[in-house]
């Protein structure tokens, strides 16, 4: 009897793990369509994908003028990258990923969404 009970609680409490996994998946499922609803049609371009802020490069538009070494990375989204002159960089095109670029002279020229 108190197998059975102790299995039946730890079948309810795996249930529940995955049932927070799941309702958090939906959510962020329904998030990425509303956002893709109030934006239109998913950007083709970095043009239109930065104008759209796509990958919410207006929050980051003040690192322009300044050094990589002002920029404080932690504020950066996860897939954020720091494009160097002349460095070779993927050609994928993500509109969700921030790409910040710099000039010749070292400081952030344009941040981007591509």
């Amino acid at each position: 009897m108190i197998r059975t009970l102790l299995l039946a609680g730890a079948a309810l409490a795996l249930s529940a793990c995955t049932a927070d996994q799941t309702t958090r998946d939906l959510d962020q499922l329904g998030q990425d369509y509303q956002r893709q609803t109030e934006l239109g049609a998913t950007p083709q371009n970095i043009d239109e994908a930065t104008r759209a802020d796509y990958c919410g490069a207006s929050r980051f538009r003040a690192l322009i003028g300044k050094t990589e070494s002002q920029i404080d990375r932690d504020t950066l989204p996860l897939h954020t990258r720091i494009i160097r002159p002349g460095e070779m960089v993927t050609q994928d095109f993500s509109p969700e990923r921030l790409n910040i670029r710099l000039g010749p002279d070292g400081k952030v020229a344009a941040v981007q969404c591509f």
